[in-house]
């Protein structure tokens, strides 16, 4: 909509047509680049380009939504900053993916004292379908008692467990995920969500608090029963601001500290 169109229902002085007053339109508009940002997200979350793949130039986005090469360039900005696409130099733009090293690290924030990031193993201890427990339907925006998917595992970093994770899936979205299915795949968690049932986690937004270790949880851990641990409680979400997942994680921090870096 150009400027003349903006105001071809708007006579000057505050008239409408027929002479009467009228009243002042409530602004709804969003800057331009904004626009573009929700249509190309828009491509994302239909599927039109899946994760890994490379999307069009700058120059075809502009000639496809009629807008100059800056204004893609500023929506594209954004989504890079949101790690929903990756730009690598003199390749293009990609569709992100939970597959690589650094989207990983991104939801996993324990770092050694030393400050690097130190492999994991995780060990699965099981997934069952269920009946969602009402504070568990409420955080996946649930109906109470829809099935659930609950995954149990343990992360070990050079050979010690560390933590114990508890994770919450909308049963609806992960049909057919087994214990035996989660075993087989190598790769991340979240990469497996990604490829395998077409769900990505684009953010997450975590409750950490210190505790003092129960004794089940002790036991998986290998800590004795009142050992300080951190829990972290996370909520995370894919395109449109949807929940899709659960996760309750109790982390011994001995030798390890939990980094956020905020902006």
């Amino acid at each position: 909509m150009n400027a003349n169109e903006a105001s071809a229902g708007n006579p000057k002085n505050g008239q409408a047509g027929d002479g009467t007053a009228a009243a002042a339109p409530s602004p709804t508009f969003s800057p331009l680049y904004q626009q573009i940002k929700g249509l190309i997200t828009q491509s994302l979350e239909s599927g039109e380009w899946k994760p890994g793949e490379i999307i069009p130039s700058e120059v075809e986005l502009a000639a496809r939504y009629k807008v100059s090469q800056g204004t893609v360039r500023k929506a594209i900005d954004e989504l890079a900053a949101e790690n929903l696409v990756v730009r690598r130099q003199g390749k293009g733009t990609f569709v992100a993916t939970h597959n690589e090293d650094r989207a990983q690290f991104r939801f996993l924030r324990l770092l050694a004292d030393d400050g690097a990031e130190h492999p994991h193993v995780s060990k699965l201890l099981e997934c069952r379908r269920l009946r969602a427990p009402a504070e568990i339907a409420r955080q996946l925006d649930l109906k109470p008692a829809d099935p659930v998917v609950q995954i149990k595992r343990l992360l070990q970093f050079d050979g010690v467990t560390t933590v114990l994770d508890e994770i919450w899936l909308p049963g609806a979205m992960f049909r057919g995920l087994t214990l035996e299915r989660l075993s087989e795949y190598k790769g991340p968690l979240y990469a497996m969500f990604e490829a395998e049932f077409g769900t990505r986690m684009i953010r997450a937004s975590e409750k950490i608090r210190a505790v003092a270790a129960e004794p089940a949880v002790a036991e998986l851990l290998g800590v004795s029963a009142g050992f300080p641990l951190l829990s972290v409680e996370r909520v995370s979400y894919t395109y449109g601001d949807r929940p899709v997942e659960v996760r309750r994680g109790w982390y011994v921090t001995t030798g390890y500290y939990y980094q956020n870096d905020l902006s």
